[in-house]
C-alpha cells in the first residue's frame, strides 16, 4: 500500500518546512509514504525547501492554478504506483498529523474519498458572513451532488486510486466543488472527517476577496451541474419560466370571466416570452442530456487510457488496489506538458518511511 501526499504550493517558503516535517513518516497499513510538491510558479525558495526534505518537485514555469496543480500531482502519483493520494495545502492550514485518520476509511474499503471537515463555524478568523456563505455553498454543492457533506470547499482530502481513475478535472479555478459533483454523479462513496485547522498564516491566493470566491465557486458549481446533472438544472429553469409565464394568462382568463377584458397585451406578451423560455429550457435539457451520454462514453475511454498508462484499474469491490496491481504502473512514463518540468534535475527521492 503506497500513499502519496501532494502539496500544491505558490511561494510557501515560510510554512512549507513545517508542513513537510509534520507529515507522518509511518502509518499502520501503509507500506510507503511519498511526497510530491507542485511548485506552481513560485518565485521564492519553495522548491529548494521541498527537495531538501526529500520531496519530489513538479515545477510550473508560470502559475497554472490550483486545478492544474492538482491534476499534475495526481498524474505523477498514479504513474508511480499510488494507491491513495492525499491533498493538503502548503500554508499549514490543515493538520497533517490527521492524515492517518483521513485515509483510514479508504484503507478499510469503506470510502473512495475522504474530506476533512474544517468545522468552519468554529474558525475564529472567519467572519459571520463567511461562515454563512460556507454553509450555503456546501448546501448548494450537496444539492447538486446528492451528498451530505458539511464542508464541501475543504482541500484536505484523500482519494483512492479507484476514485482517481473515474474523476476528470476540467475546471481552471478549483477542483474541490467539481470532484464532489462528479463523485456524487458516479456514486463514489464519500465520508467526512472532522478536523481542527491550524492558525491562519496568510490570505488566500485563489481569490482577492470573498465575493470573487463566491462568483468563481458559483460558476464552477453551475458548470459541473450542467455537465453531470443537466436535467436537474434545466427542469428547474423550465419550472420557473413556466410558472412565471402562466401567471399572466391565468390572470387574463380570470379577468375575462369576470367581464373585465381590458387591455392586457403587455402582460400576455411577457407571459409568452416566459413560456418560450420554458420551451427553450426543455430543448437545452434534451441537448445537454445527449451531450452527457457522449461524455460518459468519452470518460469510459479515458478510464481505459488510464489503465494503459498507469496499470490495471483497482477493483470496485475493494476500491483500493493491492500493491501487486499497482506495480506495473511504477515504470509508466509521466506525460509531460510544456507548462511543467518533471525532469531528473527537479527530482529527489520521493519516498519516506516504509520500504522502498
Amino acid at each position: 500500500m503506497k500513499v502519496f501526499v501532494q502539496i500544491p504550493c505558490l511561494d510557501e517558503e515560510a510554512t512549507l518546512a513545517t508542513v513537510l516535517d509534520s507529515i507522518p513518516t509511518a502509518i499502520d497499513g501503509v507500506d510507503e509514504i511519498a511526497i510530491v510538491v507542485i511548485d506552481d510558479g513560485s518565485s521564492d525558495a519553495t522548491a529548494a525547501i521541498a527537495r531538501e526534505r526529500g520531496a519530489h518537485v513538479i515545477h510550473h514555469s508560470r502559475t497554472m492554478g490550483l486545478a492544474q496543480s492538482f491534476r499534475d500531482g495526481v498524474d505523477y502519483a498514479l504513474a508511480h504506483g499510488a494507491d491513495i493520494v492525499v491533498n493538503t495545502d502548503g500554508d499549514n492550514q490543515y493538520p497533517q498529523d490527521r492524515i492517518p485518520d483521513l485515509i483510514a476509511p479508504l484503507l478499510r474499503g469503506e470510502a473512495d474519498i475522504a474530506i476533512g471537515d474544517r468545522q468552519t463555524h468554529t474558525i475564529a478568523h472567519f467572519s459571520p458572513f463567511k461562515k454563512t456563505m460556507q454553509r450555503f455553498g456546501s448546501w448548494v454543492v450537496n444539492k447538486a451532488a446528492g451528498t451530505r457533506l458539511p464542508d464541501a470547499a475543504s482541500g484536505f482530502r484523500a482519494y483512492s486510486r479507484y476514485a482517481l481513475y473515474r474523476l476528470n478535472v476540467v475546471t481552471r479555478f478549483s477542483y474541490t466543488m467539481e470532484t464532489i459533483i462528479q463523485a456524487g454523479d458516479k456514486r463514489l462513496a464519500i465520508v467526512s472527517i472532522p478536523v481542527d485547522t491550524n492558525a491562519k498564516t496568510r490570505e488566500s491566493r485563489l481569490f482577492s476577496n470573498v465575493f470573487e470566491h463566491m462568483l468563481k465557486s458559483a460558476q464552477a458549481i453551475l458548470r459541473a451541474s450542467i455537465m453531470y446533472r443537466p436535467w436537474m438544472v434545466f427542469s428547474a429553469l423550465t419550472l420557473v419560466f413556466g410558472v412565471i409565464g402562466m401567471v399572466p394568462f391565468v390572470r387574463f382568463a380570470i379577468l375575462r370571466a369576470l367581464g373585465n377584458d381590458g387591455n392586457h397585451i403587455q402582460s400576455l406578451i411577457f407571459g409568452t416570452i416566459m413560456l418560450v423560455g420554458a420551451g427553450l429550457s426543455i430543448a437545452l435539457g434534451v441537448l445537454s442530456d445527449l451531450m452527457k451520454t457522449n461524455r460518459i462514453l468519452t470518460e469510459q475511454m479515458l478510464e481505459r487510457v488510464k489503465e494503459q498508462q498507469y496499470g490495471p484499474a483497482p477493483s470496485p469491490a475493494t476500491h483500493v488496489s493491492a500493491p501487486s496491481a499497482a506495480s506495473p504502473a511504477r515504470e509508466a512514463p509521466v506525460l509531460e506538458t510544456p507548462a511543467r518540468e518533471t525532469s531528473a534535475r527537479e527530482t529527489s527521492s520521493p519516498s519516506r518511511g516504509g520500504a522502498a
